[in-house]
């Protein structure tokens, strides 16, 4: 069964809100909030689409528009193929011209709407940022919160606590510590063992490919509200993060770096096309600065993930 393409939307407005519609009763999927959008026609690009189904829907015009997320979904009746783009500038004012009821939610609300199956990625996709910082592992406790605390006040809204030579427990003294420093402005994400998880109820965790292969079986540990991430190197680890039901991967590494440097880096074509068949948001890493995050887009991507390169400097 060929899967029908369509074009949606993440559209944010100057708050950051999302815009939803709601699905009409008598539709596939009916009754459900969505992304908008439609489907893509013959001989049309994506970005021809998606300008032609919000001015349909809308009322509006796309300005400023880049590639979020693809999504291949079966449901019993029919397989989709969802090309997503956050649009983040447009003309006009959004209003339900064929009579469906909208929305403007902030990403953390989106959990409180209900969708079709084939957009819980694209939730994932709208609520994360486009860069994860990774913190150094030859730092100080001290040097790492105050490099923490600086990339907080820069605006990092996703990171992920990594200090694989300290011991156990001042890893976790230094986990409290960061936690408090990111408290309702960053999204932490800790290492370690699973036993850990009921002692740090408001981090994410970031699963090694060991942790993920051991672990699959058992399936996600902790509800979707908080979030999962795993590291990935090959089409096998991404296979196994879609079956645990992860929120995020990072996949690694794109290109040659000293953290990792005997790795055989997977290069941009290679990368891409692994993406093609995953349906969750992706951070490229390895050897990551912003310069590539446009590059990262292009080819699937959510965004670049980074240690040195995204770190902030003195």
């Amino acid at each position: 069964m060929k899967p029908i393409h369509v074009a949606a939307a993440v559209i944010r407005n100057d708050q950051g809100q999302i815009l939803l519609a709601k699905r009409p009763d008598d539709k596939h999927q009916g009754g459900l909030w969505e992304f908008p959008g439609g489907k893509v026609e013959a001989g049309e690009s994506v970005e021809q689409a998606l300008s032609r189904e919000l001015f349909e829907e809308l009322g509006i015009r796309p300005t400023t528009a880049r590639p979020l997320i693809q999504v291949r979904h079966a449901y019993t009746d029919k397989s989709v193929l969802l090309d997503v783009w956050e649009v983040s500038a447009f003309t006009g004012e959004p209003h339900g011209a064929e009579g469906q009821p909208l929305a403007w939610v902030s990403p953390r609300q989106l959990n409180d709407y209900e969708f079709p199956a084939a957009n819980q990625p694209i939730m994932a996709a709208a609520r994360l940022p486009d860069q994860y910082l990774i913190t150094p592992d030859e730092l100080s406790p001290k040097e790492l919160l105050n490099g923490v605390h600086k990339a907080v006040e820069q605006g990092v809204r996703l990171l992920q606590l990594r200090a694989p030579a300290m011991f156990d427990a001042q890893y976790r003294d230094l986990a409290v510590d960061v936690m408090g420093l990111c408290a309702g402005k960053a999204q932490v994400m800790l290492k370690g063992p699973l036993e850990w998880l009921g002692d740090f109820p408001a981090a994410g965790w970031h699963l090694t490919a060991e942790q993920l292969r051991k672990y699959v079986a058992n399936g996600r540990p902790f509800p979707p509200q908080r979030w999962l991430a795993a590291s990935c190197h090959n089409a096998e680890e991404l296979a196994l993060a879609a079956q645990m039901g992860v929120d995020f991967v990072t996949l690694s590494p794109l290109q040659a770096t000293a953290t990792h440097p005997d790795a055989t880096p997977l290069g941009w074509q290679q990368a891409g096309e692994l993406l093609q068949g995953f349906n969750q948001p992706a951070f490229l890493l390895g050897g990551m600065t912003p310069v590539e995050r446009e590059r990262a887009w292009q080819i699937g991507a959510q965004g670049i993930a980074g240690i040195r390169g995204l770190w902030p400097q003195e």
